[in-house]
């Protein structure tokens, strides 16, 4: 008789695993470059689904060079999102902590972002002439973006609520970056302001949630004998006979998914809109809708399900392996649904 096998499921270095405190992920670092041009180095987006795409390797020493090859990919609508303010940090004994930040006009934004303060208070009294010469004479060691996502122009999500995060600014001197931030207040920009097609990016996302589980599905325990005199889907102890406590090393139930994870080395195949390249398929993407907004299609998986905030930042980790093109030939549109 063959052998069974049944890896276990999970890790104990991710502990503890507990729920994500918001929907969308958090990004605690940004990467550093020589470059001279000042650049946004991030971007958010809503999980539509997945599907599938044909493309012709164009890699000479690749095993299917010239060939079609298929391709899984997932769609990811990223409408434009706009920038409200910058926010400036200093180093400290204790971390990195702000030393000031700008806004935009609140009367600006109040004309073409109304959702806007639902969920940041309108500010009455903001000087922004002299926080950013404070800004500017402050000893930074960082300087990031505040923006903020656009879900109303999206016809899939149910909220209209905008989610307002940081984004990391690269390229200059800490007062060129200040100098673009200033000029670009209360504009708006699109992915491909931030991104270009063919190359890696990090993707940080909340996985999807399962809610409390037991110890055989969260870590792939085994089951207990039919003739167990207690219950089958459970271990067997508890660790060593002498100790007065369970150790946290040991695998219990508690929940499971709805966990931030961070996935690297991921790579853009397309920067599109739906008017040149239609990617919603029959009936539409399962639990999702329509694609009416400018979109991304990653290759591979990303994590949470459908409707899901993905964040994007620059690869931090980069990638020894030289990046081929695809030609892609075909995007699959037909259902998802079976019909």
């Amino acid at each position: 008789m063959a052998k069974r096998n049944h890896p276990r499921r999970g890790s104990m270095a991710f502990s503890p695993r507990k729920r994500a405190s918001r929907t969308f992920g958090h990004v605690k670092s940004w990467p550093t470059t020589d470059a001279s041009e000042v650049r946004v180095q991030g971007f958010a987006g809503w999980k539509a689904g997945m599907t599938h795409i044909l493309a012709r390797d164009l890699n000479p020493r690749s095993t299917s060079a010239g060939q079609e090859v298929r391709v899984p990919v997932t769609v990811v609508e990223c409408p434009k999102m706009r920038i409200l303010g910058v926010r400036g940090y200093q180093m400290t004994p204790y971390g990195k902590q702000a030393a000031g930040e700008v806004w935009a006009d609140a009367e600006k934004i109040t004309e073409a972002f109304p959702e806007l303060f639902k969920r940041v208070p309108t500010r009455k009294v903001h000087d922004a002439t002299k926080h950013m010469e404070n800004l500017v004479n402050a000893d930074l060691c960082e300087i990031r973006l505040i923006v903020s996502t656009q879900p109303g122009t999206l016809a899939s999500v149910p909220t209209k609520v905008p989610d307002v995060m940081e984004m990391g600014l690269d390229g200059g001197s800490f007062e060129d970056q200040l100098n673009w931030a200033s000029e670009h207040m209360g504009e708006e920009y699109s992915f491909a302001d931030a991104f270009e097609e063919g190359t890696l990016t990090d993707i940080v996302a909340v996985t999807k949630g399962y809610g409390w589980q037991g110890v055989i599905k969260r870590f792939g325990g085994k089951l207990q004998s039919h003739k167990n005199s207690k219950k089958r889907r459970q271990h067997g102890n508890m660790g060593a006979f002498g100790d007065g406590y369970v150790r946290k090393t040991i695998r219990q139930g508690g929940q499971t998914g709805y966990h931030q994870r961070t996935e690297y080395n991921k790579r853009i195949l397309r920067v599109a809109n739906p008017e040149d390249h239609s990617i919603t398929p029959s009936g539409g993407f399962l639990h999702y809708g329509e694609v009416k907004s400018d979109y991304i299609l990653v290759k591979g998986s990303v994590p949470g399900p459908a409707k899901r905030l993905i964040r994007f930042r620059d690869a931090t980790r980069g990638s020894d392996r030289t990046l081929h093109d695809y030609e892609i030939t075909y995007v699959s549109t037909a259902s998802k649904q079976g019909a």
